[in-house]
């Protein structure tokens, strides 16, 4: 519990300390903020954006299919596939004998 205290009180002071100490005319916090807003990192964002689009869609479509598969929410509402196995009765199982 102290080493959990202790770690928060070192990022709060980390965080004080980016917003409010200067580095030349900026803080911390002001030059990431300005940097982020140049032209070649917007190029970058957009680059990255257009590289990781279809990954991000099929991801995206894989996860719902996963989803509506296991809570039976498809398109058509049919409610089947709740994601509980049918238990076999025992005059279905057959027992071999080894």
């Amino acid at each position: 519990m102290i080493r959990l205290l202790v770690w928060l009180a070192v990022i709060a002071v980390l965080i004080y300390v980016a917003f409010t100490v200067p580095l030349g005319r900026k803080t911390f916090a002001q030059h990431v903020r300005s940097i982020w807003h140049t032209e070649e990192v917007q190029d970058l964002k957009q680059g990255v954006k257009e590289t990781a689009g279809p990954a991000v869609q099929r991801v995206e479509r894989g996860v719902k299919a996963g989803y509506e598969a296991m809570t039976g929410s498809g398109p058509n509402g049919s409610g089947t596939g709740s994601g509980s196995a049918r238990i076999p009765s025992p005059q279905e199982v057959t027992h071999t004998s080894p």
